[in-house]
């Protein structure tokens, strides 16, 4: 090989490697670029996604803030001094207490959902608050639930309304949330701060939990509640009563407790456990709670297990105790249709019972005087039967 020939191709060797090296260097860079261009974007898109549930909860907050109202109690509760003056006819008397929670307008004629607990008994007068900041002072309380019914509601009536046009809240499903459901509470906060709004999703259903009460102005401050949603969107005191709703701004529960020995723990009332009581409401302008007359215990694979059931989804009655008191109420509605105690109940007009979907829910769907196919478990046979529901007692 001529030294030329040589000195040439030593030339296209080097050239070729300079090429592979640019290529290298080229294609380093490009994918830098790439990775630079990908992460930007992410961040974009991560910013937008943000922004975005931003604006439908600020949304939300616009569309159903108007239908929030905060409602303003003054109670007088009974109170007791030191035995030795009781001697001297001064052992009693009582004291005034103020204290705010939140309610729901349902129509425009001023009907209004509450918690019982907001407006215990004992409330010798009340007053709402509009989102406007109107206060309108002429409120009646038609009716709320007993202290011992595990569904803790109130309804109110507006009667002068001042010339105010209200704006009548949106009533969902709540039978279609599921965990991990978004969801945003609006409430009148530490009964100061009206219409604070927070967010975050279902974190579970079908709890059942005992709630106490720190107002001295109930004789009794602790109650059952069953078949509740719970939520990690905040619910401070002072939101009792007020709504927790879906994406699309519909009412899918009634915020009433806190847990109070952690953070963001907070539960509330399925709509769907009222419907049948605000269709009442409506239609004959008092409180009338269908019942069915029984204590039960909801079912989970635990509880059955504990009680070695059959079955491990229903309502299932325990045995009467001294404690528990009659489980199977004497002449109630289910006493008369042959319902025992030990019984499990597992399904309501052919639909079943279980974590999502409560007796109480299914219940409140009715009206006094509605008879209903009850279907019980009792050992190995499964039965049903007609009920019809009464009236149970309010206050």
């Amino acid at each position: 090989m001529s030294k030329d020939k040589k000195k040439a191709n030593q030339y296209l060797y080097a050239l070729g490697g300079l090429v592979v090296l640019t290529i290298s260097f080229a294609g380093g860079w490009l994918g830098s670029v790439s990775h630079q261009n990908v992460g930007t974007q992410s961040l974009v898109q991560q910013r937008t996604i943000l922004k975005n549930e931003a604006n439908v909860i600020s949304d939300i907050a616009s569309q159903v803030g108007p239908s929030v109202v905060s409602v303003n109690v003054t109670s007088e509760s009974s109170t007791s001094t030191n035995p030795y003056y009781s001697l001297f006819g001064y052992g009693t008397g009582s004291t005034t207490q103020e204290s705010a929670g939140t309610g729901i307008i349902l129509n425009k004629d001023g009907l209004i959902l509450t918690n019982r607990h907001v407006v215990p008994a004992g409330t010798t007068d009340v007053s709402v608050t509009l989102s406007d900041g109107s206060v309108l002072d002429d409120v009646k309380v038609i009716g709320r639930t007993s202290d011992s019914d595990s569904l803790d509601i109130a309804f109110l009536k507006i009667g002068d309304k001042k010339g105010h046009t209200l704006t009548p809240a949106t009533v969902g499903d709540s039978s279609l949330m599921k965990v991990g459901d978004s969801v945003v509470a609006i409430g009148n906060t530490l009964g100061q701060f009206q219409n604070t709004v927070t967010s975050g999703i279902i974190s579970g259903y079908g709890r059942s939990i005992q709630a106490s009460s720190d107002s001295s102005s109930t004789a009794s401050s602790t109650e059952s509640l069953d078949g509740l949603f719970q939520t990690d969107a905040a619910i401070n005191e002072g939101n009792s009563g007020g709504p927790l709703v879906n994406l699309a701004g519909e009412v899918i529960a009634i915020n009433t407790a806190i847990a109070s020995d952690s953070q963001n723990v907070g539960f509330a009332i399925p709509i769907n456990d009222v419907v049948g009581l605000i269709q009442s409401v409506e239609e004959t302008g008092k409180l009338e709670r269908p019942y069915l007359g029984v204590r039960y215990v909801l079912l989970t694979d635990d509880i059955a297990k504990e009680y070695n059931l059959k079955v491990t989804r229903g309502a299932y009655i325990p045995q009467q105790t001294s404690r528990s008191g009659e489980t199977v109420v004497s002449g109630g509605p289910a006493d008369k249709a042959g319902i025992q105690p030990g019984d499990v109940i597992t399904k309501i007009d052919g639909t079943s019972i279980d974590e999502k979907t409560s007796l109480t829910s299914l219940l409140g769907k009715h009206k006094v005087g509605d008879t209903v196919k009850v279907t019980i478990q009792r050992g190995d046979n499964a039965k049903a039967m007609s009920v019809t529901l009464a009236a149970a007692d309010t206050n």
